[in-house]
């Protein structure tokens, strides 16, 4: 049922003043890709080496969200979209305020994505692709997750009992089969400096 007892109001202080303040625009990298394919690894490297040329930056790592935010959330097909909306949004109001947000999720839908990215208008969002085999996820699951959904323990895990749509278009495609955390890294911080979100090396 549609909510007509609220009224939104406008920030008065627009991003573009914060982003002035701050020093870099805002943006948002939603890495997606296969647990165990080294998201979370780069989401956090990402967020040390920005805050450490003076940028503000966040992440939100699915499964810190799923602790708090989502809790109250299956791993049904219904309740993964609702998942990402609500991150969508809260990366929306990380966005307004100047913030640059690495969001670190699984995302295993492609329609989802694309609402995801629909809600900045295209704006400074990238999508990045964090591309590991099925084989080497499961090889580098030391909490042994893949082991338990292939004997039924697990429900709709992805890849194996859920499915996993691959992005089409990413913004960026990252080896993390076989290239180094540092050499992913450093690709991500060159494509935000060709995109002018923050300056310098």
């Amino acid at each position: 049922m549609e909510n007509n007892s609220t009224v939104e109001h406008t920030d008065s202080i627009a991003t573009d003043r914060r982003n002035i303040r701050n020093g870099h625009q805002s943006a948002v990298l939603w890495i997606t890709g296969l647990s165990g394919s080294g998201k979370s690894t780069i989401a956090y490297e990402l967020q040390e080496r920005l805050f450490e040329i003076g940028c503000t930056v966040v992440v939100l790592d699915g499964d810190n969200i799923r602790s708090g935010l989502c809790k109250d959330l299956s791993f049904s097909d219904l309740d993964r979209s609702e998942n990402m909306r609500r991150i969508s949004e809260v990366s929306k109001i990380f966005y307004d305020v100047g913030v640059i947000t690495i969001v670190a999720m699984i995302s295993p839908f492609k329609n989802d994505r694309k609402k995801a990215k629909n809600l900045f208008g295209g704006k400074n969002f990238f999508e990045i692709y964090a591309k590991c085999s099925l084989t080497i996820c499961e090889y580098r699951d030391v909490k042994g997750f893949y082991a338990r959904a292939r004997k039924g323990e697990v429900k709709n895990f992805t890849a194996v009992g859920s499915a996993y749509e691959e992005p089409e278009n990413p913004d960026l495609v990252l080896d993390t089969e076989c290239e180094s955390i540092e050499n992913v890294t450093k690709t991500v911080l060159h494509m935000l400096r060709v995109h002018n979100i923050f300056k310098g090396s």
